[in-house]
C-alpha cells in the first residue's frame, strides 16, 4: 500500500476515531468495544460490521479508499451511513452473530465466503 494508514483490512486501531461522529447510542457501542479489550468478540465484531460497511474487500493499493487510508475511509462511511444510528447497531449485532457463529462451528457467514468461481 502506498499509504502508511492503509491496511488490508478494517484496523482497529481506528475504531476510537469513530466516537464522536454520531449519536450517544453509536457512542455508546463504541465505548463497550473499546473496553471489552484488543482481539474481543465485540472488537471482532465490530471489524467485521466495518469491513462489510468500509468495503474493504474490494479495497486495493490504487484504490482511492486505499490513497486516502482506513481512518480517513471509516470516518466518511460512519459519517455518510445513510440510515440511521439504530440501523448501524443492528449491523453490529448481525456480525456479532456471525462472529459468535463462526468461533462455536467454523461457519463462514454467507456474505463472506468465496465463490466457488475463485477457489
Amino acid at each position: 500500500m502506498y499509504q502508511n494508514d492503509a491496511e488490508m483490512l478494517f484496523p482497529s486501531r481506528a475504531i476510537s476515531l469513530l466516537r464522536n461522529l454520531r449519536s450517544v447510542e453509536w457512542q455508546q457501542l463504541v465505548d463497550q468495544v473499546l473496553c471489552e479489550g484488543e482481539g474481543s468478540v465485540k472488537e471482532q465484531a465490530f471489524g467485521l460490521m466495518m469491513i462489510r460497511l468500509d468495503g474493504c474487500l474490494t479495497c486495493h493499493a490504487d484504490s482511492y479508499r486505499a490513497m486516502r487510508g482506513c481512518s480517513l475511509c471509516a470516518q466518511q462511511t460512519i459519517t455518510r451511513f445513510k440510515g440511521t444510528d439504530h440501523d448501524l447497531i443492528q449491523a453490529y449485532e448481525l456480525a456479532h452473530q456471525d462472529i459468535l457463529r463462526w468461533h462455536e462451528t467454523g461457519e463462514v457467514p454467507f456474505s463472506e465466503q468465496i465463490s466457488s468461481e475463485v477457489q
